[in-house]
């Protein structure tokens, strides 16, 4: 919900530019977004879904007086990651409206504008996110962790720590279980589709990929994480983004075999000249082997592959000519993107 704020919130202000009605919209959509964040974050009332200890999010479990954490390692803790728009001061001067009740709303809300994050006092940037510079920098530890949610095809729906340590929840004389399923389900529960215990979703991995370059237009050169982590490679987030690209688009490209990882182990795909061109858009991949499950005609979200392949293919000309570059340079091209446009 806090991610489709923001998203209202970028379209008002889109349609403010030729209407200044919409810049009352696009207040109410920042109030919206603020107040998610707040109750996410624990910063009123000090029941959120953020857990300090082990700085990552978590669904609760409410009945009555009973109310604890399902310490569950899942996308659950990475979807607040996805909410987040950067503000400009050089477009809010096109918004004068909208800047007005910005003000306000920072001086007289502070109990709700701890949730915009800016740079310095003198800087006219605004961040609109739900996890604060060190709980971004936690999550995203556990999100680049090649023993946690990193594969060599993208990010896991759940953690690989639970294929050694599941997490059980014992309820009313039951034991209910949550561990690492990869492929194909391990019980009959959801008609024995392991959907989300395990493996890699095309459409929750792009909309990563997305927030970490807006997490990049705001923080620049000066947050940097391990990619992946414990590996002392130091990336900043744009660079992370392009990786995980690299790794997601993998999964359709054939090695020197002509095996796509996607088609897995099935010779047919690789060798026979009938059916070695078929690339079939599966909903799901399993993020160990890279081999497609479940339907085999998602172009609806798979298909973002296509997307992704040109934008590494944008990438790679923008470092090319970036080589030729003085810094000055650089800098004012890193510049041009749009900000606050999702």
């Amino acid at each position: 919900m806090a991610l489709y704020s923001v998203v209202m919130l970028n379209i008002s202000l889109e349609l403010a530019l030729n209407d200044a009605a919409y810049e009352d919209m696009a207040i109410k959509f920042l109030e919206h977004f603020t107040s998610i964040a707040d109750a996410i974050n624990q910063m009123s009332d000090g029941f959120g879904l953020w857990d300090p200890e082990d700085g990552f999010y978590y669904d609760h479990f409410h009945r009555g007086d009973d109310f604890f954490p399902l310490r569950v390692r899942s996308l659950v803790g990475l979807i607040p990651l996805m909410a987040c728009l950067v503000l400009d001061g050089k477009y809010l001067d096109k918004l004068p409206g909208f800047r007005k009740q910005l003000n306000w709303f920072m001086e007289n809300r502070k109990d709700r504008a701890g949730q915009i994050a800016y740079l310095n006092p003198n800087d006219d940037s605004y961040l609109l996110a739900i996890p604060s510079r060190g709980q971004l920098r936690s999550l995203l530890s556990y999100m680049l962790d090649e023993d946690e949610f990193l594969s060599p095809y993208g990010i896991r729906s759940v953690s690989r720590y639970h294929e050694r340590h599941p997490y059980e929840l014992d309820l009313d004389g039951k034991t209910y279980k949550v561990d690492y399923v990869p492929g194909e389900s391990n019980t009959h529960m959801f008609g024995g589709n392991s959907n989300w215990r395990g493996p890699i979703w095309f459409c929750i991995n792009y909309l990563i990929v997305e927030a970490l370059k807006r997490h990049d237009y705001f923080y620049g050169n000066s947050f940097k994480v391990e990619c992946p982590t414990g590996s002392g490679n130091q990336m900043r987030l744009r660079d992370v983004s392009m990786e995980l690209s690299r790794r997601l688009v993998s999964v359709f490209l054939p090695n020197k075999l002509s095996y796509r990882p996607c088609h897995g182990n099935e010779e047919r795909y690789a060798t026979d000249e009938d059916w070695n061109q078929l690339v079939l858009f599966y909903e799901y991949f399993d993020p160990e082997t890279g081999r497609g499950c479940g339907a085999s005609h998602q172009t609806g979200w798979t298909a973002l592959v296509a997307p992704l392949l040109d934008k590494i293919a944008v990438d790679r000309n923008r470092n090319a000519i970036q080589k030729n570059l003085s810094n000055e340079e650089k800098n004012s091209q890193d510049m041009q993107h749009p900000i606050y446009h999702l």
